[in-house]
């Protein structure tokens, strides 16, 4: 692959990032372009498996007293984030398609008569994704959220509930077609 001077510089600048954190533990890892990795200074622990590759543009937040573990053998396409506020699980050889997104929070909010947004307050509850899962493109896990081991999530989906191990999710949304 053809990489400029000032994307090389990039990568071994996340690289680097990744090093000096004594929180942070990987071994034989890809990084593609674009890629930005932020990692709060007080962090639990990023804990990544043996030959993990990352594709180009994805992005990973690991925040305060967070706590991101992920497997051997990862894979993570073009464009995914994980957004970790408190503890996101991938098992090994889990392969994630273009645009895959993982937040374990939410924003909290008031119902009150002014009906507030906070946008720096959440309710956190952790994911856990099996080992030997697909996860297509577009795909969107919410917090609170268990994918068993040998699942495939098809593209699109919004998992908002817990998936069995061995099962298959597809997004069957129907194509209403009217003439003009």
């Amino acid at each position: 692959m053809f990489y400029t001077f000032f994307e090389k510089i990039y990568r071994k600048q996340q690289l680097s990032i990744l090093k000096k954190n004594p929180k942070v533990f990987f071994e034989n890892i890809r990084l593609g372009v674009g890629g930005r990795i932020v990692l709060d200074k007080d962090l639990k622990k990023v804990s990544i498996g043996k030959s993990v590759e990352f594709r180009n543009y994805t992005c990973i937040l690991v925040t305060k007293d967070a706590y991101l573990e992920i497997g051997d053998r990862f894979f993570m396409n073009n464009f995914c984030s994980i957004n970790c506020l408190e503890y996101i699980s991938i098992g090994e050889n889990t392969l994630f398609g273009e645009n895959v997104k993982l937040y374990d929070h939410n924003h909290a909010y008031e119902t009150t008569p002014e009906f507030k947004i906070h946008s720096s307050k959440f309710t956190t509850a952790p994911i856990k994704i099996g080992s030997n899962c697909w996860l297509g493109s577009n795909v969107t896990v919410l917090k609170g959220v268990t994918i068993g081991d040998n699942c495939i999530i098809g593209a699109g989906c919004t998992i908002y509930k817990d998936v069995p191990a061995n099962t298959q999710v597809i997004n069957k949304q129907d194509l209403v077609f009217k003439s003009l």
